[in-house]
């Protein structure tokens, strides 16, 4: 009989990126879309996705999630769009995991879009205007 190992699961959305993480017990190994976020390209967008880790190692000491694997699934919306709904799974998975209030409130101090998805969207174009707001100027007296 096989002893199924712990797995928790979080998803996360920004814009119209919608993200899932899944941790379990390994290696160290973090993958976003089954690529090693070490890489990513664009190395502002891998700062941002690695930022849970990074706080994470501050609050509970080194070595932290050495001992985790961390796969990540995420589709639609913009590269940052993706990469902040990346940062907030991971977080919300690591809270899940370790269960300590201490690394819920060093999330939450830094910043409280870690543990929060931010619902802000695209307004839409109304009609007789060049965008959402924007509306042309009358000029006549």
């Amino acid at each position: 009989m096989s002893k199924k190992s712990k797995v928790i699961s979080s998803k996360a959305k920004r814009k119209t990126a919608i993200a899932r993480a899944h941790i379990r017990k390994g290696s160290g190994k973090v993958a976003v879309n089954s690529k090693p976020l070490a890489s990513y390209d664009n190395e502002f967008s891998r700062m941002e996705m690695g930022t849970p880790l990074m706080i994470g190692e501050k609050a509970l000491g080194k070595g932290f999630a050495g001992t985790l694997d961390i796969e990540v699934d995420v589709k639609g919306g913009g590269f940052m769009g993706r990469a902040e709904a990346v940062k907030t799974a991971i977080a919300k998975a690591l809270v899940a995991w370790t269960g300590s209030d201490k690394l819920k409130d060093a999330y939450l101090q830094y910043d409280r879009n870690l543990l929060v998805d931010d619902v802000r969207r695209k307004e839409p174009k109304k009609p007789m205007g060049r965008g959402a707001r924007k509306k042309r100027q009358k000029s006549y007296r």
